[in-house]
């Protein structure tokens, strides 16, 4: 384990509002990656996607950088658009 890790485990024992601050903001991360991901799995460039979806290329960045608030629809639309399917999972 990483000294960054172990700061971090320790961190969020100590103080729950950092734990659900770093917890969600961890979330909000890798819904944009895991839409990059797919993005380029697809080999389209932020400008294709964007295409395809009657958006601009910075609206595409700014998904993939900054998730927070996506709606459940947008991501409907971009999942279509790369030929995949959304699937949601609670636990």
């Amino acid at each position: 384990m990483s000294d960054l890790t172990k700061y971090i485990e320790r961190r969020k024992r100590k103080d729950k509002k950092f734990a659900k601050k770093f917890d969600e903001g961890y979330e909000q991360f890798k819904i944009g990656a895991m839409l990059r991901q797919a993005r380029e799995s697809t080999r389209l460039t932020q400008e294709e996607l964007a295409r395809r979806l009657g958006t601009k290329k910075t609206a595409i960045s700014r998904i993939e950088n900054h998730a927070e608030d996506i709606k459940l629809s947008t991501l409907e639309n971009v999942a279509k658009a790369l030929n995949k399917h959304l699937s949601i999972y609670l636990s």
